[in-house]
């Protein structure tokens, strides 16, 4: 009897595509079902909740806390303690009651008699500059 030798012939590895590759395959090949898969399932409107109301936002208490503007700024917005919001908002209604807004560069302010002893005697600021010019003015 003769002997045969078995040959075993080597497979090729199988590569399997991730999963991730596999569905953008998919989406290649059938785009109208892709979109259908897409769309969101949508509620009767019956079934739908009102949104809930949020509660108002607090003010910082750092922002409304009382402070009291020494003679000079009180020339402009007056000698009661207010909080620095309601200070800004007092000298941007004396700045445009007065027209002191530079009319080529609104960003500048320039600074009549008053203004002037608390921008530091400048005769122009930046609205930038003017807070923290004015914090000078305040404890």
């Amino acid at each position: 009897m003769a002997t045969t030798k078995k040959t075993t012939v080597a497979k090729k590895p199988v590569i399997k595509k991730p999963a991730a590759a596999a569905k953008t395959a998919a989406k290649k090949e059938d785009p109208k079902k892709a979109a259908l898969a897409k769309k969101p399932v949508t509620k009767p409107d019956a079934a739908k909740k009102p949104a809930k109301a949020k509660p108002a936002r607090k003010p910082s208490a750092a922002f409304m806390k009382p402070l009291q503007p020494d003679a000079a700024l009180a020339a402009v917005i007056g000698n009661k303690p207010l909080p620095r919001t309601e200070i800004t908002s007092k000298i941007w209604a004396y700045i445009k009651k007065n027209n002191l807004q530079d009319s080529k560069n609104k960003r500048m302010i320039n600074a009549d008699d008053k203004l002037k002893v608390v921008f530091g005697g400048k005769k122009q600021v930046s609205m930038f500059d003017m807070t923290k010019l004015v914090s000078g003015h305040i404890s």
